[in-house]
């Protein structure tokens, strides 16, 4: 959708506001608000015209594209498990909790990292296992500390061969 409306030349009305009118208006700045309505039409009704009949019940008595697109967005984007937004926040926030078992919040990290692989994203292993350690519960500081992440980490640095990434 947002590809439509850059090609139509009308997605600017979804991120800036309409022109206001003031005294000791000029043509121009009548033409500046009349250009803006009609894209403001048009945006919002490829918006509507791209919903199942279902959205666009709810979403049709919504006046401006601005106010439909923020709607939109804040109701569909970021539970969209699908964007690639949300996969990397999801894993770069996850953190291990000392009140669930270590497996099940390991096959949940597990499961983030293979939604961002399934979807395009490509992560240096080495720096999932990093990240992974680094997110560990302070409980678990001694495996923070250990002797194999230091490894890791200068493996990370240079080309040591003793260790395989």
């Amino acid at each position: 959708m947002y590809f439509l409306l850059t090609s139509l030349k009308v997605v600017y009305v979804i991120c800036t506001p309409r022109p206001v009118e003031h005294e000791n208006e000029t043509m121009e700045d009548v033409c500046e608000k009349s250009k803006w309505d009609n894209d403001n039409f048009i945006c919002r009704g490829h918006i509507l015209n791209g919903m199942e009949d279902d959205l666009f019940d709810v979403y049709q008595h919504v006046e401006s594209a601005k106010e439909l697109w923020e709607s939109l967005e804040s109701k569909y984007m970021a539970e969209d498990a699908s964007s690639k937004k949300f996969l990397v926040s999801k894993f770069n926030n996850f953190k291990f909790v000392d009140s669930r078992s270590i497996m099940d919040q390991f096959h949940e990290i597990q499961r983030i990292y293979g939604n961002l692989k399934q979807h395009g994203i490509s992560v240096n292993e080495l720096f999932v296992v990093s990240s992974i350690i680094d997110k560990l519960p302070t409980s678990w500081k001694d495996v923070k500390g250990n002797p194999f992440k230091k490894k890791m980490d200068h493996a990370s640095s240079s080309k040591d061969p003793t260790v395989k990434g």
